[in-house]
């Protein structure tokens, strides 16, 4: 998966990649050069005395080190800036497509996951790559090229690499081979780490008004021990490895110098020989190092190219259309015929057999017991899900045949839970129509009687809002949300309970008002408060997924069971007729 995910994402960056590797070339052999040069001045300048020789190739050395140097740098440049921008490409990668799940696909995976594998994942893939750029790419010129240069210093002293090489490939191999599995229950385990900080952060009120303190302390320390525990096995085996391979340099370099030091007394060797040999030895185990280092990223990075190409190998169960339809002839009439819906897995449908017309100029609302499908039921109108059985149509047309543009502008939702984003005021009114002028927003607030706290906030329309609508109460981040809807003017209203934080007087005002608004869309309200649908055109009754009545109010509670118990448990009978 790691090689198939840095095949993709490397592919627009070739030139840049073939230009690192060739300056990394250029500096790997003058750094192999250099041993070879300081041979010859202590063999043909020191040994004779030879000043004007010194100077000389003390001078080549010189521009040699140079050259280093500036390929060096150029390396690092283009290696730092190429990592980048593939960092940047597999994050935006991930963020399409996670945009493209449904709500399905996002249940499977887990927010806390999807954010780890966006951030976290992708970090470690693409310091892999930075480290492949300025240490892996040098690291096997370094290491033949420091083979083949200390077998022209003294082919016999060479043997002495036949057996250092071997032995510390093995024994990186075998501690790369247990790092494998731990980094991936690393991963698992940041992700559970995720999970539970975001709950805590999201429901600290519920935390403090439940005096769970403790509770939220011992189980973050569960899940941050466990990954501390895995963290430590991990780093227990990465001491391990650079003890091993500095135990192996020393033993290497004790025994060039002593069977060296028996070739120079010999005659068969020169002492400038024996000091490049030296130093080449240490290149070639300093590459080993290197290589080394990158064995251990690569475990990990592995297990999060596989965790980021597991998401970029899932398909939405939403599928844009092929020949998408583009316009609609008529205004905002939707209708279901016959919609199910069904979890993958599930024993039981959450919506089986569903019809429901619902016409421009009508208010259609869906009343039932909880548990009974009525937010899944809107959820299937904007395509947050698609159903598995049935169709549901606008102005005639299947909605999986509509363009998203078009089905966006035709479709408005206030959901169940309304979400504000940080921003301002305005900015968050504007989400659905960027153009909107100031006029127009203050009209939204309105009608969505959010008029009044919004003039009082410092600002106005400029207020600032925290992420999530955290600074305003919950039946002020309605009516926002509710003002929102009413900026982006659709043609169908969808409200999913969207006046439950809301008394009773500021809903029977925001409902009038609402009425004279959407007077020609088509508007369609799930409630559990019967006061908020009780004068709609057509109630709809859902019951454990199936419809069980339909009409309006004075025909169900005369003739509808179901109905006429939501209805009494709420009001009398007085009240309620």
């Amino acid at each position: 998966m790691l090689i198939r995910l840095l095949r993709e994402h490397l592919r627009p960056y070739r030139r840049p990649a073939v230009l690192l590797v060739l300056l990394q070339l250029v500096q790997t052999s003058a750094t192999l050069y250099l041993p070879t040069l300081n041979a010859d001045i202590i063999d043909n300048g020191v040994v004779l005395g030879d000043t004007d020789y010194i100077l000389r190739v003390g001078g080549t050395m010189i521009a040699v080190s140079l050259a280093q140097v500036v390929c060096n740098i150029g390396a690092v440049f283009y290696g730092a800036r190429t990592a980048s921008a593939l960092g940047k490409d597999m994050r935006a990668t991930v963020f399409h497509r996670v945009q493209t799940f449904s709500g399905r696909e996002v249940g499977k995976f887990g927010a806390p996951s999807l954010i780890t594998r966006t951030t976290n994942d992708v970090q470690q893939v693409q310091m892999l790559v930075l480290m492949s750029f300025t240490l892996m790419v040098s690291a096997p010129i370094m290491c033949f090229g420091g083979v083949f240069m200390a077998l022209g210093q003294d082919v016999p002293l060479s043997s002495v690499l036949l057996g250092v090489v071997p032995v510390l490939a093995v024994m990186v191999g075998l501690i790369v081979r247990k790092m494998r599995p731990l980094f991936r229950t690393m991963q698992t385990r940041l992700d559970g780490v995720n999970r539970v900080l975001r709950e805590q952060i999201t429901g600290i009120r519920v935390i403090r008004a439940f005096v769970k303190d403790d509770y939220e302390r011992r189980r973050f320390q569960e899940h941050n021990s466990g990954l501390t525990e895995v963290q430590l096995r991990a780093g227990r085996l990465m001491t391990l490895m650079f003890p091993t391979v500095m135990t192996v340099v020393n033993v290497s370099s004790v025994a060039v110098v002593w069977f060296g030091a028996h070739r120079v007394d010999s005659g068969h060797m020169q002492i400038g020989a024996l000091t490049a040999f030296l130093a080449y030895l240490m290149q070639i185990v300093m590459s080993v190092m290197m290589a080394t280092f990158m064995f251990m990223l690569v475990p990990r990075a592995e297990v999060c190219a596989d965790r980021i190409m597991e998401v970029l190998d899932t398909d939405s169960s939403v599928v844009p259309p092929t020949d998408p339809v583009r316009t609609l002839h008529r205004h905002g009439q939707l209708e279901l015929r016959g919609v199910g819906f069904r979890y993958p897995g599930a024993e039981a449908p959450v919506l089986q057999g569903v019809d429901l017309v619902a016409r421009p100029g009508e208010t259609t609302a869906v009343i039932g017991s909880t548990g009974s499908g009525k937010t899944t039921l809107l959820s299937l109108v904007p395509r947050l899900f698609d159903a598995t059985e049935g169709t549901v149509l606008i102005d005639g047309e299947d909605v999986r045949t509509l363009e998203g543009e078009l089905l966006a502008r035709t479709v408005g939702v206030v959901p169940q839970h309304p979400y504000l984003f940080s921003g301002t005021v305005a900015s968050n009114l504007r989400y659905g129509r960027p153009d909107a002028t100031d006029e127009e927003l203050w009209q939204a607030l309105e009608v969505a009687q959010a008029r009044e706290f919004v003039a009082a906030m410092e600002g106005g329309l400029d207020a600032s809002i925290g992420q999530g609508g955290n600074n305003v109460s919950g039946g002020q981040r309605q009516r926002l949300a509710i003002a929102r809807l009413l900026v982006h003017r659709p043609e169908i209203y969808l409200f999913d309970d969207s006046f439950s934080a809301l008394d009773y007087a500021t809903d029977a005002a925001l409902r009038d008002a609402l009425a004279h608004t959407t007077a020609e869309a088509t508007v369609v309200i799930v409630a559990q408060r019967v006061s908020t649908i009780r004068d709609a055109d057509r109630i709809l009754v859902l019951d454990e997924g199936r419809v069980v009545g339909a009409g309006r109010h004075e025909e169900l509670m005369a003739g509808n069971d179901t109905y006429r118990e939501i209805v009494l448990s709420q009001l009398t009978e007085q009240e309620a007729a």
